[in-house]
């Protein structure tokens, strides 16, 4: 790299507000997700407080959240994830009470939210041309991006429930299938050609129901193929890798940065 360059990527990373897609962003995914399944329960279920007043406390801290995502000028890693986090909460509760307290059941919302899903990316690409993940920095793109993440939570916990439930697969089952699907998209990012911004899309909603079956696993009574596991505690241990996943990805960014600023 040339010292004249420099300034010009530097610029084009601050502008960057999101992670770079690496293995460590996919494990933190599939952590976040399963975070998003324990602790969206804990709060309906566990202390009662239902499905949709635990939506409405959960989307108010992600509009919070993605307003800050929204204000702040470059890639904050905690704000990032925290806002991938209550958007995988209140995508739990939302679907919970879609397929259950509404009676849409699972084929259903998860039908419903899968167009919402398409239509959002058909907008988004509409409007500025490109789904692209990885250059996420304008207010009118973020919308995009967020309300895209937000169906696609919202998707993949009512997948995860209908494989588990529906399709009589049971947890262990859903963990099988959803890791497998995921396997497979890496294969073909390895071994085609096929559109990356598919397969990030694809992998990105798949994470959602892996998370929420292994998430179920962990809290659902022995008696329904769980391991009848304490919600909050699984939570607090969840929450604790995502930290440490969060703060290493983000040691090895600055370390690979001042190493591109030592090399120019």
């Amino acid at each position: 790299m040339s010292v004249a360059s420099a300034p010009q990527n530097d610029f084009h990373e601050l502008l960057v507000k999101v992670p770079q897609i690496t293995a460590l962003f996919w494990v933190t995914k599939i952590l976040a997700t399963t975070f998003g399944e324990t602790a969206g329960d804990a709060l309906s279920m566990s202390l009662n407080l239902g499905y949709l007043v635990s939506t409405f406390i959960f989307a108010a801290i992600f509009i919070g959240a993605v307003f800050f995502q929204i204000r702040s000028k470059q890639y904050h890693p905690f704000l990032y994830w925290f806002t991938i986090i209550a958007s995988t909460t209140v995508g739990t509760t939302l679907a919970d009470f879609v397929d259950r307290s509404l009676g849409i059941g699972y084929i259903g919302g998860s039908t419903i939210l899968l167009s919402l899903v398409c239509i959002s990316l058909w907008v988004w690409h509409k409007s500025e041309g490109s789904i692209t993940p990885h250059v996420v920095h304008q207010p009118r793109v973020e919308l995009f991006y967020w309300l895209t993440i937000t169906f696609s939570q919202t998707l993949g916990t009512a997948l995860g429930d209908w494989s588990a439930d529906t399709a009589g697969l049971g947890y262990t089952g859903g963990i099988v299938l959803f890791s497998a699907l995921i396997v497979l998209i890496f294969l073909l990012y390895k071994f085609t050609k096929v559109s990356r911004t598919l397969l990030f899309w694809s992998a990105f909603v798949l994470t959602r129901p892996l998370g929420a079956v292994v998430g179920d696993f962990l809290d659902k009574p022995i008696s329904s193929g769980g391991l009848d596991l304490s919600r909050f505690a699984a939570s607090a241990v969840l929450l604790a890798a995502i930290y440490i996943c969060v703060h290493w990805s983000h040691r090895k960014e600055l370390q690979n940065s001042d190493h591109k600023i030592g090399t120019a």
